[in-house]
């Protein structure tokens, strides 16, 4: 039976651009369907007036992400368009800024730790690096850790660490609530990215990567896919343009739209889809009419507000700090997240109400504040991240065994990390089964 293409993606992040460009790459007639009028997904930026807002990801650590920097370099991009942050993370505490976070210095700094937490963090990094073979990023359900969550990690140490670092770190950057998530896929990543101060970003955006690899490829934007079948070893789509066929579909979306999707038959599958959850995230960019940051003795890149502290702001980002082109010469840009525990009341609720409610806790770590602020964007995902729970944890392993067939996935939930890494790692995965099934079919049809 001919079909319309070799390969369908569904979904225009990073993860369906990898998948797409490995299998174009390969010779076959590949096309990805994006529901919105952009790529990026996750990884999109937003541009106005001079101002370039990350949505999503906010950065890329120079170590622990070897399959996204094949990537960079595969798509020319230079080491000047992908520079290096440089500027420290903070923790607040006691009404005061202390750089230094996730940095090996924070055993003599403190970086917002007690002396006594700082003791208790050489023992667990000095636990973490004894076993560090066995915290393999692509296998979390084999780490020393098993099912713990960040929590019940937390609780074996001095309560600082976990109210002044684990809690803060994962609350902004992974949208995770401690007492849900699985602490393997948390000190995996955190062990293989090395200190902030390695840390590099996008210069024209965090989307430049996904642009990049879309310029090269059939993307169809504002096409929405409703459904995936199988007829016999075919896959079918639904999409607001009419039916398409393909020989292989590689849903590369978050697990809970993929289930939507595709009601996969196979156990392992539907469970493991079932078990990977997502938290919604919000984030409110400021656009200055000055460059304001709060006070250090060292220009920060970000700000971490630990719950305890702050029961909304999770931190705040200096855009033009990350970079300068994030905002116009002499004027700002900050990014103010926002804990997860507060996300849900505010998911819905009017952009100007949302941005308000960030601000008036914001202007606390930044003075004038709220005399600079022209204007605000709020961003949005529903399915921000994957949250890692230990049930996914349990069922990851029979998820990776399962064979190829006509439907596949690719996503940073895959390896229950969120992160580029995790969704690029992913998508090659996906594109060599996908490769396998094609074989694997056209022997089959071949006659005796």
């Amino acid at each position: 039976m001919s079909t319309d293409l070799d390969v369908a993606v569904v979904g225009a992040g990073i993860a369906g651009l990898t998948a797409a460009h490995e299998l174009t790459r390969a010779g076959l007639a590949v096309r990805v369907f994006e529901a919105r009028d952009r790529v990026g997904g996750r990884m999109a930026s937003h541009r106005r007036a001079g101002y370039t807002m990350d949505e999503g990801a906010e950065q890329l650590p120079a170590y622990g992400y070897r399959a996204t920097w094949e990537l960079v370099r595969r798509t020319g991009l230079t080491d000047d368009e992908v520079p290096r942050i440089g500027a420290p993370l903070a923790m607040w505490r006691d009404g005061a800024a202390h750089p230094g976070v996730s940095d090996p210095r924070a055993l003599l700094t403190g970086a917002g730790l007690s002396p006594a937490a700082r003791l208790d963090l050489a023992r667990f990094l000095a636990s973490a690096a004894r076993h560090r073979h066995r915290f393999d990023p692509d296998r979390p359900e084999r780490t020393p850790l098993g099912t713990a969550t960040v929590a019940e990690l937390a609780r074996r140490y001095h309560p600082d660490l976990h109210d002044y670092l684990f809690q803060p770190v994962v609350g902004s950057f992974f949208g995770w609530h401690p007492e849900r998530s699985a602490a393997a896929p948390f000190v995996s990543l955190l062990l293989a990215v090395g200190p902030p101060s390695t840390w590099r970003t996008y210069r024209d955006g965090m989307d430049t990567l996904a642009r990049r690899l879309a310029d090269d490829l059939d993307v169809a934007t504002a096409t929405v896919v409703s459904e995936v079948d199988t007829a016999g070893d075919i896959a079918v789509l639904t999409t607001d343009r009419g039916p398409v066929t393909a020989r292989v579909a590689l849903l590369c979306v978050p697990a809970p739209v993929a289930a939507r999707l595709h009601r996969d038959p196979a156990e392992p599958v539907r469970e493991f889809l079932d078990a990977c959850t997502f938290t919604p995230t919000l984030k409110v960019s400021c656009l200055l009419n000055r460059p304001l940051a709060p006070p250090s003795p060292r220009p920060l890149y970000t700000l971490l507000t630990p719950r305890t502290e702050e029961p909304v702001l999770a931190g705040i980002i200096v855009d033009h700090v990350k970079h300068p082109w994030r905002a116009p010469a002499g004027r700002g840009l900050l990014t103010l997240m926002t804990t997860p525990t507060a996300i849900p009341a505010l998911l819905d609720v009017p952009d100007h109400e949302a941005a308000a409610t960030l601000l008036t806790p914001a202007a606390r770590h930044v003075p004038g504040l709220d005399t600079a602020v022209t204007a605000t964007v709020v961003h949005r995902f529903r399915h921000g991240l994957p949250e890692a729970t230990p049930a996914a944890l349990r069922l990851r392993a029979g998820f990776a065994a399962r064979p190829p067939g006509p439907v596949d996935y690719a996503g940073d939930w895959e390896y229950l990390r969120p992160s580029s890494e995790g969704a690029v790692r992913s998508a090659a995965r996906a594109a060599s089964r996908a490769l396998a099934h094609l074989r694997a079919t056209t022997r089959t049809r071949e006659p005796v």
